[in-house]
């Protein structure tokens, strides 16, 4: 089965994720634009196992639908990296795309918040987009 290694900007802490992504998405929620500090989240899903080494320091926050999200982030070069589900969600892992450092990554299917999304951002065609969370 394949592998992916996603990893933070510094190397200290990475993530290892077996087999094709569940889904591939962005996120233009107000939380994520602060998260990421960019205008939207690039995730891609991937169910458990993985691997994780080095060190991360956690944020727990509470979505709309009041689920519970557990991100981490690299304590020394303070990239996001990964973020996992309390309670039911706790199987999967959402992995930051960009950390995983491949322009032939697929590609996503899905936009969320598109009540959040800046005007001038484009989305590709055929896109399923959600003015909220669908889930």
């Amino acid at each position: 089965m394949e592998s992916r290694t996603a990893s933070c900007a510094c190397g200290q802490l990475s993530i290892e994720v077996r087999g094709a992504p569940l889904g591939v998405g962005l996120c233009h929620c107000l939380d994520c634009q602060r998260r990421t500090g960019s205008a939207f989240a690039a995730l891609a899903a991937f169910t458990a196992p993985f691997r994780v080494s080095g060190i991360a320091t956690e944020y727990l926050r509470r979505g709309d639908g009041g689920a519970q999200f557990r991100f981490r982030f690299c304590p020394v070069c303070g990239s996001t990296l990964y973020h996992t589900g309390e309670g039911s969600e706790a199987d999967m892992v959402m992995v930051a795309v960009g950390a995983f450092a491949d322009p032939g990554f697929p590609p996503p299917r899905d936009s969320v918040y598109d009540c959040r999304r800046h005007p001038w951002v484009r989305l590709p065609d055929g896109m399923a987009v959600h003015d909220r969370d669908p889930d």
